[in-house]
């Protein structure tokens, strides 16, 4: 399948027969089931990840060869104009997914575990991984191509980073057992490890600089290598002082997130707590 894919993908948009679109749905079925994923664990890779970039090819595939179409329930009421090639996911019962109603969408062509909680309203897009017992909260996203652990809990209004192009570049991924706080923000392939725990209000992107205090060390992405922030990291919002120029005679400070501690059976408690809402 992944030569077919990319064969398709690399020539000149040819005049779409059947075949090619009885490839494309059972692509497309893979990536339901989680047997393709746009990054996949990797034990022998740097920051334990690989991105998958034929599985990319995929999805803007089905984009190029899919025509809008109209999938309203009531045109008036809740319009749904989009591709045809990726309508609405469809589940059953026996899937074990907990789709709370008020207005939440997941895309066709994406993963999503047993023991999954939606929360209205949010969004997961297509490409997207989420994992067993995982709790997705209101107004949260789960963007194209995102990776997202098992039994992590992605907190009401938080924004986890979707990309599909280049196709080589990293999505997001989020380990297993993390607590993503309200109103964060994680981009730009940034990868954060099992157990860690965000704040409300942490932003994490390649440019922006992560101080460790108990460390006493600085965490930066590099034109080779993501922002990676450790196992175990508590991370909250913080500021630092500019330093020079204009800045330091105003006596401005810059945003930047800040590893406070690591986790221990006090923050594991608080995390517990969140079990009684799955």
């Amino acid at each position: 399948m992944q030569s077919e894919i990319e064969q398709l993908f690399d020539h000149k948009p040819p005049t779409y027969t059947e075949i090619h679109f009885d490839l494309f749905y059972q692509f497309k079925h893979k990536l339901n089931l989680g047997e393709v994923r746009a990054a996949e664990p990797d034990a022998f890779s740097k920051h334990g990840w690989r991105v998958t970039p034929w599985v990319k090819k995929g999805i803007l595939l089905g984009f190029r060869m899919g025509a809008i179409v109209d999938m309203s329930i009531d045109r008036a009421r809740q319009p749904f104009l989009d591709k045809a090639t990726f309508p609405v996911k469809q589940f059953d019962v026996k899937d074990a997914v907990r789709i709370v109603p008020g207005g939440s969408s997941i895309r066709d062509g994406c993963y999503i575990g047993r023991g999954v909680t939606c929360m209205p309203p949010m969004f997961v897009n297509v490409g997207a991984y989420v994992a067993n017992n995982t709790m997705i909260d209101s107004h949260a996203l789960i963007g194209s191509c995102a990776q997202i652990g098992g039994h992590c809990h992605i907190s009401a209004a938080a924004q986890i980073g979707g990309v599909l192009e280049p196709v080589g570049a990293m999505p997001v991924i989020v380990e297993n057992h993390v607590m993503v706080g309200g109103n964060c923000g994680v981009y730009e392939g940034t990868i954060v490890k099992q157990r860690a725990v965000l704040g409300s209000g942490v932003i994490l992107t390649r440019s922006t600089p992560v101080y460790d205090l108990v460390r006493g060390e600085v965490i930066s992405a590099t034109d080779h290598d993501p922002l990676v922030i450790p196992e175990g990291a508590v991370v909250v919002a913080g500021s630092r002082p500019i330093s020079h120029g204009q800045g330091k005679e105003w006596g401005l400070s810059l945003y930047t997130p800040v590893i406070v501690k690591y986790r221990d059976a006090k923050t594991d408690a608080r995390v517990k707590l969140e079990d009684l809402l799955r």
